[in-house]
């Protein structure tokens, strides 16, 4: 019940800021437009990576696609794929799908709301034989992240589902780099 009204908080909060700006603004310039400028492409293609040797190895991979509504609004989605593994132990792969929804108040700073389903296939290594496990897993995630260059965002965001026992992520907190094309 906690996480209902913890999700429900934060889509009043992402509410109300994305209609305080169109509701307290005044046009104070009139800009003339130029008809020979180029309008910027409004749907962009993104690519989170991870590649980790440590203690392992842990592959990761989610292509997506996010489309700008406004210079401060966007929505997108994306597949999401990975592999991780220790040696003569256990390894995991997952496959499934996001949806995103991005706001950016000021220059620096994107908020985001996103939603994952997962697909989980684990197999452990026990000395009575091979251990297989297939579930599903679902995360929602809130976050924000500093906008280094136009097309560079860090951040972190956090699992508002997250669940020690049976989530595949490790922590509740999730460190990004998010670059878009």
């Amino acid at each position: 019940m906690k996480i209902v009204e913890s999700i429900l908080k934060s889509l009043v909060i992402i509410g109300i800021l994305l209609m305080s700006e169109s509701t307290f603004s005044q046009v104070t310039n009139i800009e003339v437009i130029d008809s020979t400028a180029k309008e910027p492409n409004k749907l962009k293609f993104g690519m989170g990576f991870g590649l980790n040797f440590v203690g392992g190895t842990n592959i990761s991979l989610s292509p997506n696609l996010i489309y700008n509504v406004s210079n401060k609004v966007a929505f997108g989605a994306g597949l999401q794929g990975s592999y991780a593994a220790i040696k003569d132990l256990q390894n995991t792969t997952t496959f499934g799908g996001n949806i995103i929804t991005q706001y950016t108040p000021i220059k620096k700073l994107t908020t985001l709301i996103e939603f994952v389903e997962l697909n989980v296939s684990t197999k452990t290594e026990t000395p009575t034989g091979e251990v297989k496990e297939t579930y599903w897993d679902s995360a929602l995630f809130i976050g924000a992240g500093l906008n280094i260059t136009e097309k560079i965002s860090v951040g972190a965001k956090y699992n508002l589902l997250y669940k020690e026992d049976e989530s595949v992520y490790t922590s509740p907190v999730l460190p990004f780099v998010n670059i878009t094309f």
